[in-house]
């Protein structure tokens, strides 16, 4: 009576299986696939059954850094990292050996291939492209073995020391550039404004007269000891002196 209490036990120990939520259960019936089963429990024919856990959780996997020469024959350094999960439990256990190394060096072997055919400039600008060429690519060799490749980001990108000072010469020679024609254009509106002011100042000469006065005035709130008197304004002081004696000879 123990003895099969005991025999029950056991196979009830070999027989069932918890398989959780974000898992499935790849079922080998005499090493022949028959499907696959959960989430929950589940009972397996002991000895005659065996069962492979593959989860459906997406994956982050590291993409190591490695050199590439871009189109322009330039060397760098990049990491990237990729993102996918399994679509198809059975493919992936049963199509393939190893899937997490399998991806990985596929997107290695991509990276390279793919950031090759770009220029740094581009590779630098236009990342977002780059980032799903990359994903295309890998997704379509995955998608046999029953993954699917989500997101795929360059996360960092290494320039010789070199490469580096030219791009830092190349962006300071931009800035200069952009100053020197901000610095022109104000010059222009600034010289345009001053022909404005002449045209309107020689159509009436007593604006000048008044600008004087105001520049004078601003002088003065210096506190100045030399006041420096513009050659028109003498002019009219003269002139107002002349009319003052001419007022008093009449």
């Amino acid at each position: 009576m123990w003895y099969l209490l005991i025999f029950i036990i056991v196979v009830l120990a070999l027989s069932l299986r918890v398989v959780k939520e974000y898992d499935r259960g790849v079922i080998f019936f005499l090493g022949k696939c028959t499907g696959v089963r959960g989430p929950g429990l589940i009972i397996l024919i002991p000895i005659l059954e065996q069962m492979t856990k593959v989860t459906l959780r997406t994956i982050t996997m590291n993409i190591p850094s490695q050199k590439i020469i871009t189109k322009d024959n330039v060397s760098i350094d990049i990491a990237a990292v990729a993102y996918y999960h399994i679509i198809d439990p059975q493919k992936s256990v049963v199509a393939i050996e190893d899937i997490y190394n399998a991806v990985n060096q596929i997107s290695q072997t991509t990276v390279r291939n793919v950031v090759g055919q770009f220029q740094l400039d581009q590779l630098l600008s236009q990342t977002a492209d780059i980032n799903q060429q990359i994903k295309t690519v890998i997704d379509a060799h995955t998608e046999p073995w029953g993954a699917e490749v989500t997101a795929v980001e360059i996360k960092d990108i290494t320039l010789p020391d070199n490469m580096q000072r030219a791009m830092a010469k190349e962006a300071e020679a931009e800035r200069e550039r952009r100053a020197k024609i901000v610095a022109a254009e104000g010059e222009f509106q600034a010289s345009v404004k001053l022909g404005q002011a002449a045209d309107i100042i020689s159509n009436h000469p007593v604006a000048l007269q008044l600008r004087t006065l105001q520049t004078m005035a601003e002088i003065s709130t210096e506190k100045n000891s030399t006041i420096i008197f513009p050659a028109q304004f003498m002019t009219t002081v003269q002139e107002a002196i002349k009319m003052i004696k001419g007022d008093n000879a009449k």
